[in-house]
């Protein structure tokens, strides 16, 4: 299937039904999911026909996507049909739904919500969208916010993110980014203080979790990242000290070299696949959490880490 495009003739006018609810699979996931939320929100549902909450849930996800009047859409995905696809989104229980935005997950939930939270989570997709009460202006702070801390500035990113969490204390785009701002300024004690404030149901969102991933790798990496020259003469003397490059790859990972630390771990596991209990290879499924499973890195990574483990 070909990536959705915007069609210049159709106007202004909503989509119809059968295009905000559709069935993806591993082959259709980039086009319906990666690259269609780059122009709205996409709420997917991992589900299962042999699990009841599943079939509970399904259908209400279906019933408030049409209520938000083409301003969502909702795609399924059957793990049972589409296994890999599950396996390398990390979903470890069903349903789970994620919300991926802008070619990323940013919002998520497992378990079969009760109608009224599963509005509430609704509700505020709404008006991170624009499409609810003070939405607009939101999301354009997300976004300036989201752009200066990728531009290297994370102060100003801090306080965009602080005035968003003063109206709305869950946004949890705003706490993973603030996570993220005081990782970048090596404020850990203060990130790690932020995180463990949250509500579960905030803390267990996907992009909060990513963002405490790169925190706990931020931390790891101050304790290895003076050693940095020291891993890389031991790895160059001796290319069977898995250790050595193992703390070579988080120090890099900590000091902004995030290729060369992917491709560290990735040699590891090119010579001794089952090193220290997989090691490597649970360390490299942390680097692509928090760089974010859209990253291009991450998406290269994964599918080199896929050739390596299955040929």
């Amino acid at each position: 299937m070909e990536p959705i495009t915007n069609d210049s003739s159709s106007g202004n006018r909503a989509p119809q039904s059968d295009q905000l609810v559709k069935d993806a699979t591993e082959a259709t996931f980039v086009a319906d999911v990666i690259n269609a939320s780059g122009e709205t929100p996409v709420v997917v549902d991992f589900w299962s026909p042999r699990y009841s909450p599943c079939k509970q849930l399904t259908p209400l996800l279906e019933k408030f996507t049409a209520q938000a009047k083409g301003a969502l859409q909702l795609v399924k995905v059957n793990v049972d049909e589409n296994p890999a696809l599950a396996q390398q989104l990390r979903i470890q229980s069903i349903p789970a739904v994620y919300v991926f935005s802008q070619g990323r997950p940013v919002d998520g939930f497992t378990g079969a919500l009760p109608e009224d939270e599963l509005k509430t989570f609704f509700d505020r997709l709404m008006q991170q969208t624009g499409k609810g009460d003070n939405g607009e202006s939101l999301i354009k702070t997300l976004e300036q916010a989201k752009t200066a801390l990728e531009g290297s500035d994370p102060t100003t990113a801090a306080e965009l993110y602080s005035r968003i969490l003063t109206a709305e204390s869950n946004n949890t785009d705003a706490v993973a980014g603030l996570v993220r701002c005081y990782v970048a300024t090596g404020d850990h004690e203060r990130a790690r203080n932020l995180l463990d404030s949250l509500e579960e149901k905030v803390a267990s969102a996907s992009i909060v979790a990513a963002a405490r991933t790169a925190l706990e790798l931020a931390e790891q990496g101050v304790q290895s990242a003076g050693d940095l020259p020291r891993f890389q003469a031991l790895s160059m003397q001796n290319p069977d000290d898995h250790q050595a490059r193992f703390d070579l790859a988080t120090a890099q990972f900590a000091n902004g070299q995030q290729e060369a630390a992917v491709e560290s771990l990735l040699e590891i596991i090119r010579h001794d696949k089952e090193w220290n209990d997989q090691a490597a290879r649970l360390q490299l499924l942390k680097f692509f959490e928090a760089l974010g499973h859209a990253h291009p890195l991450a998406v290269a990574g994964r599918r080199s880490l896929s050739t390596l483990l299955f040929v």
